[in-house]
């Protein structure tokens, strides 16, 4: 077993998309190395509904998948497929845009006006691209959770874990979502096979994730396995934590624990071109997208 060490701290950046929603941008739109197979995740968070009710009207994508995870309020979706419904607390929502779509969402607050759930775009491959669309809408209660003895809680969102799988299946990038709560003071190891990426986006609590290992000069009673384990500066609300390469992620909660998605997939190490919700593999096949979006021939039957 080897530790994946930390590569990189970030903070995530305020930004506004839609029709003017207020949220935080961990990644995206930039180079897409260090978190292939995935593209963008943003944590949209707020507890003023003049910050997200004008919402993300209808826009296309094709070339890519989104996830969609509820966690306060409600979203609202509907899209050219004739599709529409409702994402509350805890839904997940996983769209193929494949060869593309017209898609529109619409945030609404619980009843104190909290909204917060985060989206991610997973991309596709080029044998993918132009695969047909598809919607995968799973309910919150669906979605396995897990407590381990010492308190740590993981619901499984999509991918295997524990002996557990999530209900979100046939996605390209063949990731692992996880939503992990570990309790104060606790340190946990967690699984990440040597060939996925991996980050981890912290968003509730503090903590501290391991970046290497050495071995103990003179054992003592109270040290066992014979290393020690190094770890970063605490991190807390916002950060994005990039990993190197390694087989387990080690985190130390700090003292009101932490909370954090764990999400990893295997790279698709293919060129990117993209324009927003577009992605393709060259700008040949850009400008054809963005072509057929001007000329009204972008959605296919």
């Amino acid at each position: 077993m080897s530790i994946r060490p930390v590569k990189r701290i970030v903070q995530s950046t305020p930004t506004i998309e839609g029709a003017g929603v207020k949220l935080r941008r961990a990644f995206g739109f930039g180079q897409t190395a260090e978190t292939d197979p995935f593209l963008l995740l943003d944590d949209f968070r707020n507890d003023r509904p003049a910050d997200y009710l004008a919402g993300f009207p209808w826009h296309p994508h094709r070339g890519i998948e989104t996830v969609t995870y509820i966690l306060e309020g409600t979203v609202e979706h509907r899209d050219s497929l004739g599709s529409h419904g409702t994402l509350g607390k805890g839904d997940v929502q996983w769209m193929t845009a494949g060869r593309g779509i017209m898609h529109q969402e619409m945030p609404q607050g619980d009843a104190q006006g909290r909204m917060h759930g985060f989206q991610l775009w997973a991309n596709l491959p080029s044998s993918l691209k132009m695969t047909a669309p598809r919607y995968q809408d799973v309910k919150g209660a669906a979605i396995p959770e897990i407590t381990d003895d010492d308190g740590t809680h993981v619901r499984v969102v999509c991918g295997d874990f524990w002996g557990r799988r999530g209900p979100i299946e046939g996605v390209a990038a063949d990731p692992r979502y996880l939503d992990v709560f570990v309790p104060a003071g606790k340190r946990k190891t967690l699984k990440v096979e040597v060939e996925r990426q991996a980050f981890a986006y912290v968003f509730e609590g503090t903590g501290s994730f391991a970046y290497a290992s050495k071995p103990f000069g003179v054992l003592t009673e109270k040290q066992v396995g014979g290393e020690e384990i190094l770890f970063r500066e605490p991190v807390g609300d916002r950060s994005l934590v990039l990993f190197d390469s390694g087989d387990e992620v080690t985190v130390q909660a700090g003292d009101k624990g932490i909370r954090f998605l764990l999400v990893s997939g295997k790279p698709i190490e293919e060129p990117v071109a993209w324009y927003g919700p577009i992605v393709m593999n060259t700008q040949a096949e850009l400008q054809q997208a963005v072509s057929e979006l001007r000329s009204g021939t972008f959605i296919k039957g």
